[in-house]
């Protein structure tokens, strides 16, 4: 048994795009994921940041098997999961479940909140576990597995006879993860699970999935957008940009000393609450969109927004993502350069501190 629980080899995925109402030709493909290698280590937390449109919520769900791989392989558990189908695959979900982003589109409204917790214990047949307790009253025993599973989200009993119309953002959050851990699983994607919700009980929620991972031993893969909170419940973090991962490192060295151009960007962006160390430091701007994934750019995919981009090797060469250090990779013909200052940004893309001359 190897200490990775999930791994993704050149992992990608692609969707066809059509046209023609009659012949229906694929005329090309949106390369949401291309190319994409990481592992997770079990018990740990691995976070996905990158704008919205770099392909990190479908690498989750193609992790999860909920989206078909064109390439590569996905090996759970050290067996390769990437083909399997039908009752295999079924027993498999039972090991890896999804929090999702909004809950009130995730929870079925009209189904009960008892309903829905023992819903996928039923799917399951989980109740053997229960029967010294309870005999072959299975219902009894998924009522009682509900009821103290919303005790270790903090909602009471009395929320098994409710709907979720009926609760607040959070606490539909709470019932989201509730469900999702229930049956127990090794590996929780948790899609953007505090975005929708008001910065108060962002807080509470990322508190939440912490201590369910050290009371059951979850290993999480955590997407976001947000990096504060991705820095905060993180161990290792893979910074994703057009379907592929140009940076990965542990959560304090990539906070500490970003390497690739795009991370020191979305870094620069991060308010901070000193006011001081905020009129004190500069930010980068980025310039255009992010082009299309179904026509990626040539060589590096960030060159036509990066600004220390030099020369044709930027625009020619595909970077390789390269491990620069102990832990530490990259995918960035220049990393060493930048981190040693020998290069600097383009004048235009820098925002210098308040108060110095521009």
């Amino acid at each position: 048994m190897t200490d990775h629980l999930i791994e993704a080899h050149d992992l990608a995925v692609h969707y066809p795009i059509r046209q023609g109402l009659v012949l229906d030709r694929t005329v090309g493909h949106v390369r949401a994921v291309d190319g994409v290698t990481l592992a997770v280590r079990r018990g740990s937390t691995y976070g996905l940041v990158g704008e919205s449109g770099c392909g990190k919520s479908t690498l989750g769900r193609a992790l999860l098997r909920l989206e078909d791989a064109a390439a590569g392989r996905i090996v759970f558990d050290d067996a390769d999961i990437t083909a399997l189908k039908g009752e295999p695959l079924r027993r498999l979900r039972r090991r890896m479940q999804m929090v999702f982003q909004d809950p009130m589109a995730s929870l079925d409204p009209r189904q009960s909140i008892q309903s829905l917790l023992t819903e996928p214990l039923r799917v399951h047949g989980l109740s053997e576990g229960d029967r010294e307790e309870f005999g072959a009253d299975s219902a009894a025993s998924h009522l009682a597995k509900a009821v103290r599973m919303l005790e270790l989200v903090g909602l009471p009993r009395s929320t098994l006879e409710k709907y979720p119309h009926e609760f607040s953002g959070g606490q539909r959050q709470r019932i989201g993860i509730a469900r999702a851990v229930i049956l127990n699983p090794d590996l929780v994607i948790a899609d953007e699970p505090v975005s929708a919700l008001d910065v108060s009980v962002q807080a509470q929620v990322i508190n939440l999935l912490e201590d369910l991972q050290d009371a059951l031993g979850l290993t999480y893969v955590v997407v976001a957008h947000d990096l504060a909170v991705v820095r905060h419940i993180s161990d290792v973090i893979g910074v994703m940009y057009l379907g592929v991962i140009v940076e990965e490192a542990s959560a304090d060295e990539l906070y500490a000393e970003p390497l690739h151009p795009y991370t020191i960007a979305l870094l620069s962006a991060i308010p901070v609450p000193d006011p001081v160390a905020e009129d004190a430091r500069e930010r980068i701007l980025l310039s255009g969109d992010l082009p299309s994934p179904a026509n990626p750019p040539a060589g590096c995919r960030f060159h036509t927004r990066c600004p220390w981009v030099r020369d044709e090797l930027c625009r020619t060469d595909v970077p390789e993502l390269r491990e620069v250090a102990p832990g530490r990779k990259v995918a960035c013909h220049w990393a060493e350069s930048i981190q040693a200052r020998r290069i600097q940004p383009d004048a235009d893309s820098v925002v210098p501190a308040r108060g110095e001359p521009e």
